[in-house]
């Protein structure tokens, strides 16, 4: 049996993956910093790596943490932006990905607010 057959949708992803960063509209964000939780789910075939089990087959997590890290690092005003950059940078670096559903939340954003936080979510879909 060919895995490819029988798999009808795979996904790589990284959860609540948590980064210290400067992004934001007020300038306190930017000197102060604050912390942001990263949810990422990349669509791509499983099936090859599924079967010989090689590294070289599949779309490593450990890179794609790689990349969340260094675009987390470069400050933004907009989650928006930071976002883009991401979903760009993946569909760049890893042209077998055929989706991704990115969600950058502001663990304490300066509204006031009582609640988990605020953020953005971008799903791009190129199947």
């Amino acid at each position: 049996m060919q895995l490819k057959k029988v798999i009808s949708n795979s996904y790589i992803y990284l959860h609540d993956v948590r980064f210290y960063a400067y992004h934001g509209v007020m300038p306190q964000e930017n000197r102060v910093g604050g912390w942001y939780t990263v949810n990422l789910r990349v669509a791509c075939d499983l099936s090859p790596a599924a079967e010989s089990d090689d590294v070289n087959d599949t779309v490593s997590y450990a890179d794609l943490y790689e990349l969340l890290k260094r675009e987390m690092a470069q400050p933004s005003k907009l989650l928006e932006h930071v976002a883009g950059r991401i979903v760009k940078a993946i569909c760049q670096a890893f042209p077998q990905v055929e989706g991704v559903d990115l969600s950058i939340t502001k663990d304490n954003p300066p509204m006031g607010a009582d609640c988990q936080g605020a953020g953005v979510q971008l799903i791009i879909d190129n199947r």
